[in-house]
């Protein structure tokens, strides 16, 4: 059977690859695996079917035979860890490269989507001004650590992995903010994953998805 996802029938950044599904094409790409989409409505979102496959009414989700999974990083670790080519052989390398599956969705992401909260969830509360430029600085002292790893890395450990493709899609939200180009190392670093040929027809087929 084909793999299916869901993704947002309209994403509201209006396809410049920011929802979670962009991240979840990107790996099925990458392990060269065909898939279908179905997209769904904000309004189904809420309803039975849906939440049948996703407790909390959201996107992606990834349905493959009997096995439906949700959360894009736990779609992206089984994919990573059934198919070649995001996952290293070698065990610690391995492991190293699944430290930073969690890293990136625990502990970079967290501060990158305060942004979108205040701005689009809180943006009409007096407090909301003088809120942004904390979150800003949290922001920026969590990439001073990241950019004290990485250095002049190509990729976060060795050869890319599904550590980086998560990582670089944390990023790519950055990019609106302009804080991602304060930082070189990683506007160079979300540069060289735009570049694979995996992420490009993932941004593409969801482009299309979204402007059709």
């Amino acid at each position: 059977m084909t793999i299916t996802i869901t993704a947002f029938e309209r994403s509201p950044d209006g396809g410049m690859g920011l929802a979670r599904d962009t991240r979840v094409r990107w790996a099925l790409e990458e392990a060269g695996l065909p898939y279908d989409v179905r997209p769904v409505s904000f309004s189904a979102m809420k309803q039975p079917a849906h939440l049948a496959i996703h407790p909390f009414g959201q996107i992606p989700t990834y349905e493959d035979g009997d096995l439906v999974l949700f959360e894009s990083g736990a779609i992206i670790f089984h994919i990573a860890s059934r198919y070649p080519g995001l996952l290293p052989d070698d065990a610690n390398a391995r492991a190293r490269a699944i430290t930073w599956i969690f890293a990136a969705l625990n502990t970079v992401e967290p501060p990158i989507l305060e942004i979108v909260t205040a701005k689009f969830m809180e943006g009409d509360k007096p407090w909301s001004k003088e809120r942004m430029p904390l979150i800003a600085d949290r922001i920026r002292s969590r990439l001073e650590q990241l950019s004290a790893r990485l250095g002049d890395a190509e990729w976060l450990d060795g050869g890319f992995s599904a550590g980086d493709l998560i990582m670089v899609s944390v990023l790519l939200r950055l990019r609106p903010s302009g804080i991602l180009n304060e930082f070189a190392s990683f506007a160079a670093y979300v540069a060289r994953g735009e570049a694979r040929p995996a992420y490009k027809r993932a941004f593409a087929a969801q482009l299309a998805f979204n402007t059709k």
